[in-house]
């Protein structure tokens, strides 16, 4: 029924059916043109306020990075300073320490020297003070029995004590020429 009551009416055919009519497509032209000011008038400074704050805030962002980027090579840098003196004064600590080390080994080496120099010299006088004492106690025995055969050779008794510390000199200074004629032709 509907297609017989667009027949009467004088309905298009054909090609006639895509176009629409022009009180249809000039009211239309109205309304897309009252949507399109509407939308530039409102829509598009909002879409734009917020594409600008969108860029600000990358922008700051950006800026933020860069400057974090900058303080953290700033930061690297102090840490690498900081780092390369304390390499340094670890070396020169471990310097100093060789040093006190090597002066302690001197100093010790030296006490230790001082001390056997100490220790020897004190030898040679208890050596020296004990050879004296047997050079006296043997002098005194072999003089003795110098005396004592002297008085059996001669058969008289040495009374004088002068005339018997000259023959156990005496005896004493031939029997040391002996031992170093002795010594030589050996």
């Amino acid at each position: 029924m509907i297609m017989y009551l667009a027949a009467e009416e004088g309905a298009p055919e054909g090609i006639g059916l895509f176009i629409p009519p022009w009180n249809e497509v000039i009211l239309a032209g109205i309304c897309l043109v009252l949507i399109a000011l509407a939308v530039a008038k409102y829509g598009v400074p909002r879409y734009l306020k917020v594409l600008d704050e969108r860029a600000e805030k990358i922008e700051g962002g950006l800026k933020r990075a860069e400057e974090a980027e900058a303080e953290i090579a700033q930061m690297r840098s102090g840490l690498d300073a900081e780092k390369e003196q304390a390499r340094i004064e670890a070396a020169k600590i471990r310097e100093e320490a060789k040093a006190d080390a090597a002066a302690m080994v001197a100093a010790a080496k030296t006490k230790a020297a001082e001390e056997a120099r100490r220790i020897q010299e004190s030898a040679q006088r208890q050596i020296e003070s004990e050879r004296k004492a047997a050079e006296i106690s043997l002098r005194q025995d072999v003089g003795s029995l110098a005396t004592a055969l002297a008085e059996q050779i001669v058969g008289e008794a040495l009374k004088d004590k002068a005339l018997a510390g000259r023959v156990i000199d005496r005896f004493l200074a031939d029997l040391a020429n002996q031992s170093e004629t002795a010594g030589r032709g050996a």
